[in-house]
This record gives C-alpha cells, structure tokens and sequence, in this order.
C-alpha cells in the first residue's frame, strides 16, 4: 500500500462530479417538503416516455453479448495470448455474484414474487396462474438481462485496459472513434457520467439494505424502525467496510466476497432443506423452462395496449437500476477477470452467477408462494405493510427463527460492506484518471460519500427517492452503453486483425526457416 497521502485526482472529474453530487443533496435537504411529490413525478414523467428506450436497451446489450461469445472474437484473451488468470474460477464468481446482486436479492428474493402475485403484471385465471406469472417476471428482472449488462461494461473496461493499455476509465472504451479526444471534456463528461451513475446506483442498494437490516433489528431485538435508526446503521458500517478498503482488492474483497458467498449458500440451503424440498426441485426446473419459454414475449413486453403502470415500477426501474450500477459491477468484474477469453468472460459472467440467482429466488419467492396457494396470506399482508420486513416474516414460517434471522441480517450487512467497500474503489479508480496508486483516505472519502447520499435519499423520500435517483441516473449511461457497443466491436476487431497479421508473420517465418534449411542442406549434399 503507497504512503502517500496527498490526493490522486483527475480535477475536472473529480470536483464537477462532487459539486454535482453536493448540488442534488442540497436540493434534496433545503426542498424536502415538495421533494416527494418531485420524485413520483419525475419518476413518472421518465418511466413512462422512455422505458421502452430501457427495454430495447438491455435487449440489445444481451443479444450483442451473445454474439461476441460466439462469434470470431469469442478467442481473445483479456491480457494478451499469454495472460494468466488471477483468481481461481471459484473466487471468481463469488466475487462476481457478491458484487453483482448483493443486497438486491436479499431484499427482493420474497417481497417480489409476492407482490406480482398479489398484482399480476398481466390479467390471469387462476391463482396458479398467477404464480406462475409472477415467478416468470422475477426471473426477468433477475436473470439473463442484467447480468448481460455486467458483462458488456465489464469487458469492455477489461479490454481496453489489459490489451490496449489504457487506464481503467469509462473514457478509455472511446478511444477508437473519440481518438485522443478522451483526453478532454469529452472524456471528462463520460467519466463524470459514470461517477453519478455509480453513486446513485450504489446508494439505492445501500439505502434498500439498510431498511431491511432495520427491520431484521427490529424483529430480533425489538429496537425501532426509523430513518434514524437506519441512517446510525449506514454510518456504522460504512466505517467497518473502511476497515476492507484499507486491505485491499487481494485481501479484504476477496475475503469478504468468500464469507458472503458461504453464508449465502447456507441460507439458502437451510431454506432448501427446511421447506418444500421436492417441491422446490420441480419448481426450480419449471420456472427457468417458462422463462426459457416466454423470453422473448415477457422480454420485449412494453404495456403499450393495457397500460396499466405496473412496468413502470418494475421492469424499468430494474433496467434502470442495473444500468446504473452497471458502471459499479462492470469496474470491479474488470479488476477480476485478466486472463480470461471473451467467450469464458461473458458466458462466465452471464450463465454461472445467473442460475445461482434465480435458484435463489426459487427457493424463496416459490417457498412464499407455496404458503399462499395453501391458503395463508400471511405473506401478502406483510408485502403490502413493509416490503423491507417482508423477508423476516417469510422466516417466521420456519424452524430455527432467530437463527436463520440473524443470519440473514449479517448476510445483508456483509453485502452491505462488500458493496461499500468494491464501490468506494470504483470511484476512486474514475475520479482519479485510472490510477493504480491511490491514498487510502481518498478511498475511505468516497465510501463516506455513498453513505451520505443513501442518508439524504431516505430522509428526503425513502424508496420513492431512492428508485428515482437511479432511474435518472440510469437514462444517460444507457445512451453510453449503447455507444459502448460499438466502441467494443471495433476495439475487438483491430486485435483480430493484429493477432491474424502476427499468425502470419510467424508462419511466413517459419516457412522462410523451412525453405533455408532444404536449401542448407543441399548445399551441404553437393559439398
């Protein structure tokens, strides 16, 4: 670790991107009164004309990752022909499953299935329908989409990084058609752009796991549910996760990422195993045939004829909100992924932590389901209170409360640092021009300042401001990412034309060797 201390920076970043951030808070404090009402309506206002902006975006994200895995570029390998991967495969995808979901699904894995069973995103018959049909969307918002995202912003940073050597910024996947121009504001904007992007998204996260380590406080030890409470919480972690950044990548993540991916795996399988196991199985099977099934109808689904306003606040919000965080994710799978071909990288990041997640989401969300379609609405009546103490209710349900509870709240307060902790070293990594040796204050500043903006956000409108912020957030990097794809593809090609110039050489050598040792030895025979 550098014992430098002063500040490694990139002004224009670095300043425009605080005083951006410093401005909305303001805003967010001096109007609290009337910021509610701003929120759902912008919230609204944005959703509503460009969500199917959103949808055609991740769409078409996912289709072009897919052709880049399986096309002629599949081969190339992050780092050069010669690269070594860093981490074994297990430590990486716990690091990409910790830093991709995290607290998401933790809050989510019940309240969402639930919530569209109890309003069905489409007219339905039957309450078996109905849980069908909520289980299909889940698997939607949580599945191939997202993770997609994740991949084509994480290769890119990787690629522009490892082979063409530039630093690991957001400005540096335009240098082919942006040329030295990345240099200026325009490549200031497109970094400051992912510094607010990444902030908002992160803070959302942060903002939804500290209502549910509230609410599991609450169940366990009785203490209150409050937004005071909530923001003592977000302070008091974010200075334990401060305790990680001062380790490290190599060290505090990647220990942290292996803890959450153990104790994750231990709730899930105590679920498993406590509940309708068998039931489960089936379930688990039968939901990932229907998503298979329905994908593309569900996925290019806009509620352009019913109109009914449910898209708004679910599939664009998560399309947002993965788009958002995306700059967060794709940095850090980056940081991780040297030494991987495209094809393992993407069909890496895509396949192996997506099925981890929907088995989540199964195992939990079917679980709540079971209950309902056995007649007790427990379940239902606890989305509609709380959505964030939706989980605990669900843990009342079995055996062994108290412990499966307190491993839940740990769980979540570990993706909670996990989060914290790889996004303070995001945005340190962009505000200061990619530079691989920064002060650990700068760092600490950054995990402070996602705290911060989670605080303002619940005192200034709760989940309404929180899924506002990332949707405004999410609207300009989804133009980047699109922009980004091209970027990618020409990047990609420039390096398969070098690799084939290189092939050609060392054959035209080698032929070259061949000929001048037949000609060698004849000399060598007439002699």
């Amino acid at each position: 670790m550098p014992k430098r201390t002063a500040f490694v920076i990139n002004k224009p970043v670095f300043y425009v991107s605080g005083l951006l951030v410093l401005f909305s808070l303001l805003l967010c404090l001096l109007f609290r009164q009337s910021v509610d009402e701003w929120f759902a309506r912008t919230q609204y206002l944005v959703t509503e004309n460009m969500g199917w902006f959103f949808i055609l975006t991740v769409n078409f994200v996912l289709i072009f990752c897919l052709a880049l895995a399986f096309g002629k570029y599949g081969r190339i390998r992050l780092g050069g022909e010669h690269a070594e991967p860093e981490f074994s495969k297990g430590s990486w995808f716990a690091m990409l499953f910790s830093a991709g979901m995290g607290i998401g699904i933790m809050f989510f894995s019940v309240a969402e299935p639930v919530s569209h069973f109890a309003k069905p995103p489409r007219p339905v018959a039957t309450p078996i329908e109905a849980a069908r049909q909520a289980m299909d969307f889940t698997f939607l918002h949580w599945g191939l989409h997202a993770w997609g995202i994740y991949a084509l912003v994480g290769l890119s940073l990787a690629f522009f990084s490892f082979n063409k050597k530039l630093p690991l910024t957001f400005r540096s996947l335009f240098y082919p058609f942006l040329g030295e121009r990345i240099h200026g504001w325009w490549g200031h904007s497109i970094d400051i752009l992912s510094v607010l992007a990444t902030l908002f998204g992160l803070s959302t996260s942060l903002g939804l796991g500290v209502q549910q380590m509230n609410a599991g406080m609450n169940f366990l030890f009785g203490w209150p549910v409050s937004v005071g409470l909530q923001s003592i919480l977000i302070i008091v972690v974010t200075c334990i996760a401060t305790l990680s950044v001062f380790s490290g990548l190599d060290k505090g993540v990647k220990i942290l990422s292996n803890a959450n991916m153990v104790m994750a795996l231990t709730l899930m399988l105590l679920i498993f195993l406590l509940g309708p196991t068998i039931y489960l199985l089936k379930s688990y099977i039968q939901n990932i045939g229907t998503y298979l099934a329905d994908f593309i109808q569900i996925s290019t689904w806009n509620d352009s004829y019913r109109q009914s306003g449910w898209q708004n606040s679910w599939t664009v919000f998560y399309w947002a909100w993965w788009i958002a965080w995306s700059p967060f994710v794709g940095s850090f799978i980056a940081r991780i992924s040297k030494g991987r071909t495209v094809r393992e990288f993407i069909l890496g990041v895509l396949i192996v932590p997506a099925l981890l997640t929907l088995l989540w989401m199964t195992i939990f969300g079917s679980t709540a389901l079971s209950f309902i379609l056995h007649g007790d609405d427990t379940m239902i009546a606890a989305v509609k209170e709380n959505i964030s103490t939706a989980l605990f209710v669900f843990l009342r349900q079995f055996p062994l409360t108290q412990v499966l509870s307190l491993l839940a709240v740990l769980l979540v307060s570990f993706f909670f640092i996990t989060s914290s902790d790889s996004g303070s070293l995001v945005v340190d990594n962009i505000t200061s021009g990619g530079s691989p040796h920064t002060p650990v204050l700068q760092r600490i500043l950054w995990a402070f300042v996602q705290g911060i903006i989670a605080i303002v956000l619940l005192w200034g409108g709760g989940l309404q401001a929180l899924q506002t912020a990332v949707i405004i957030a999410g609207l300009p990097f989804a133009v980047i990412i699109l922009l980004m794809c091209y970027s990618l593809q020409k990047g990609l090609q420039e390096e398969l034309t070098g690799m084939h110039k290189k092939l050609r050489q060392k054959q035209e050598k080698s032929y070259r060797n061949i000929i001048s040792d037949i000609i060698q030895e004849q000399n060598n025979s007439n002699d």
